[in-house]
């Protein structure tokens, strides 16, 4: 993940709006554990598999995820790069400590 991307604010929004959903949260904090099969996020969120699969379709346009084929079954797991450069993105916006300037006076 380059710096630059990591503080570019039209890719930050892509990632945020991809985390703006309870259910795309809740597929990310069970793909922290590592790669999960699709059948069994469908189990762990009680979700239909067409409602499921349009919030991955979601997260993968994002690059929050990737996805890996086994026969007829498809694997997720998070994209490190992209999970870190939202972090960096966060950290780059944080709030920093400034002098107090007069203004207007």
């Amino acid at each position: 993940m380059t710096t630059e991307m990591a503080t570019d604010p039209t890719q930050a929004a892509r990632w945020f709006h991809a985390l703006s959903d309870a259910t795309r949260l809740g597929i990310v904090m069970r793909l922290t554990g590592g790669e999960r099969c699709v059948c069994e996020l469908t189990d762990a969120l009680d979700a239909a598999q067409s409602r499921l699969s349009f919030h991955l379709k979601v997260l993968k346009e994002a690059g929050l995820i990737t996805d890996r084929r086994d026969g007829r079954w498809v694997h997720y797991s998070l994209n490190r790069e992209a999970i870190e450069g939202a972090g960096q993105f966060l950290a780059s916006i944080k709030p920093r400590r400034r002098l107090k300037v007069e203004c207007c006076g």
